[in-house]
């Protein structure tokens, strides 16, 4: 078992919309320590389930350049990075290999570094995705900026935060980007490595927050948007000082197929295989929970998502032709 990421749709620019050109792009989650042929194993399985281009995600601010390295050896369609510099060199060593570089960019200042060195597209993260936010605008005003910036590059630049349905698929798109990102949606899935009573949570409750409770000593400096769930609230008042390394054990989960233990306030989610005191543990979301009221197969959400899409578009464009006939 492993986790996927997250899922990227994207439309073709060149097509005509409404959009019968969705595409989409899995991404799996590299391990938070050097385990290169681990995540050579992890490669290896996934291309044996599917013919289907994909990528691997990786998180800069743990140990990773034997990772890469592995990454790039098994030439994946996809590297995704985050939380860290994507330099130059990064770059160069990607397209030597035939592999495609994106960064996941929570600021201006880091988009226009990501065009400077020349990644092949930009994820924009606004404060509303859930788990780990890396930058402080909402994505209603960053997105249209760096679109703007990137206009004469041909650099797609991908929406992340927030976004669960057709609507915020369609308001990404407005705001100028080729494709979306989503993360919690899929999470509330029937194929998710989520653990059970975490999906429970993801559709019963409504409410977020953004907040630095959990991980503080594996990831210092880390602020993450969390469910709203009952433990959380007790606790969202943690002193500073306070973190998971002092804390009693609550739990144990299986993650790439070595055993944990989880300590209270870990940034540690419950996967299928966690025993202990799950109600404990974090729940990362974004601020779209609240408009997931079910769980659906996956291929039951990008259905609707790319659907619900085109139906949009098409709506509004015969309201816009209606229009102007009348007129």
């Amino acid at each position: 078992m492993f986790y996927y990421r997250s899922i990227v749709f994207w439309i073709e620019r060149r097509s005509n919309f409404p959009p019968s050109c969705c595409k989409f792009l899995y991404l799996i989650s590299s391990v938070f320590h050097e385990a290169p042929d681990y995540l050579k194993q992890l490669i290896r399985k996934t291309r044996a389930l599917t013919d289907k281009p994909f990528g691997v995600a990786v998180v800069l601010a743990f140990p990773h350049e034997e990772n890469i390295r592995a990454i790039l050896e098994e030439k994946v369609a996809v590297l995704q990075v985050y939380w860290g510099e994507c330099s130059q060199d990064l770059v160069l060593q990607a397209h030597q290999a035939g592999v495609k570089i994106v960064p996941q960019v929570g600021s201006f200042e880091e988009a226009k570094k990501a065009v400077r060195v020349g990644v092949d597209a930009i994820i924009v993260q606004g404060l509303e995705a859930g788990g780990h936010v890396i930058g402080q605008d909402g994505l209603i005003t960053l997105l249209p900026r760096v679109v703007d910036l990137v206009r004469g590059h041909k650099i797609p630049v991908i929406a992340a935060g927030g976004i669960v349905d057709e609507r915020g698929y369609v308001a990404a798109l407005a705001l100028g980007a080729q494709g979306v990102a989503l993360g919690t949606r899929f999470l509330a899935t029937a194929e998710s490595y989520a653990h059970p009573l975490y999906k429970r949570k993801l559709v019963e409750l409504h409410k977020t927050e953004y907040t630095d409770v959990f991980g503080r000593a594996r990831w210092p400096g880390a602020p993450h948007r969390v469910l709203k769930t009952p433990f959380f609230m007790d606790w969202r008042n943690l002193p500073s000082h306070e973190n998971e390394t002092n804390q009693p054990i609550i739990g144990r989960s299986l993650i790439h197929g070595v055993e944990k233990e989880i300590r209270r306030f870990a940034g540690t989610v419950p996967n299928a295989t966690t025993t202990g005191d799950i109600e404990s543990m974090v729940m990362y979301a974004g601020q779209g929970v609240g408009l997931i009221r079910e769980i659906l197969p996956a291929s039951a959400v990008i259905k609707r998502l790319v659907k619900g899409a085109q139906d949009l578009i098409q709506e509004e464009f015969s309201s816009e032709k209606t229009s102007e006939e009348q007129i």
